[in-house]
């Protein structure tokens, strides 16, 4: 398999993040002096955690708009229980995934699940945010939640395991329905073992390693530095000596302009200023009252 070349590496910045909690962020970011707003089509990958938290401790992201993209999380411990001004709720356990459109405009919150604010708990997992096409970003808002043994999942016979959760590693196809061609999968890669993934040509490309050490294409990199391939040249080989925790994406870059504003993402400044209006005057919704909406899981 041809290889693609690593353009960069990028270290992630720590920065808080909701009600307060630590993120470790790759991107939106300074790099080498410049502003790296996006690498599109994604926007923004946030690493939470992982943090332990005591009793009382435990903080969440109370309600808050959403226009114009998609936002990913993903848990790997601890537990976050999502509502929406949709009416759709879903607790997100280890493992597990959501994948949310906000498109014309959703208001959310998530926030730890009864239990860790009262004893306390380990948390850890991501928020990545997908951008939409200028004419995908008034579509109606829409819900995914998928459990951990809903997620196609592929242990190798290296030991390594792959976990696809939206679009297609070596063949696995993850359940994810997304709005343009995207992957995400989170694959532990065993030490001596390596995973090659292709993807279209012209796509982008990103390895987050988020535990150990990992090769990607000849180039090293450590806990919380994220890999950027060239668009075009072939595939990637990922592999490990001692053991390593990775996020593989991958999309189709949109190529259009993007205008952001805290939690509305659209292509013009006007676009963003009617968003705000629509949330000031509540088109946008509200949380319906707890005990009245539709779990989806």
């Amino acid at each position: 398999m041809e290889l693609r070349r690593v353009r960069r590496v990028i270290t992630a910045h720590q920065q808080k993040e909701g009600g307060g909690f630590m993120v470790r962020r790759p991107f939106p970011s300074v790099v080498d002096g410049r502003e790296l707003e996006q690498l599109d089509p994604f926007l923004l990958l946030d690493e939470m955690g992982p943090a332990v938290y005591g009793p009382g401790e435990a903080i969440g992201a109370p309600d808050h708009p959403h226009r114009g993209f998609e936002t990913v999380t993903y848990v790997l411990d601890g537990a976050v229980e999502h509502r929406d001004s949709t009416g759709a709720v879903g607790v997100i356990g280890p493992g597990s995934v959501q994948w949310m459109t906000a498109g014309s405009g959703i208001v959310h919150s998530e926030m730890p699940t009864a239990g860790i604010p009262e004893r306390g708990g380990r948390v850890h997992g991501f928020q990545l945010w997908v951008n939409l096409r200028a004419r995908d970003k008034m579509i109606p808002p829409r819900y995914q939640g998928f459990e951990a043994d809903e997620l196609t999942v592929v242990d190798t016979s290296g030991g390594s395991r792959l976990r696809v959760i939206a679009g297609d590693v070596a063949g696995v196809v993850g359940p994810v329905e997304t709005t343009s061609p995207v992957t995400f999968a989170h694959a532990t890669v065993a030490a001596g073992d390596s995973i090659e993934w292709e993807m279209a040509d012209g796509y982008t490309a990103l390895v987050h390693v988020f535990e150990g050490t990992a090769d990607i294409n000849g180039t090293t990199a450590q806990e919380g530095q994220l890999v950027e391939l060239e668009h075009h040249g072939g595939g990637v080989v990922v592999s490990s000596e001692a053991g390593a925790e990775v996020l593989l994406l991958a999309g189709e870059p949109l190529g259009e302009p993007i205008s952001r504003y805290g939690p509305f993402v659209m292509n013009t400044r006007n676009e963003i200023v009617l968003a705000v209006e629509d949330y000031q005057e509540g088109r946008l919704g509200s949380i319906p009252a707890e005990g009245s909406g539709v779990v989806r899981n």
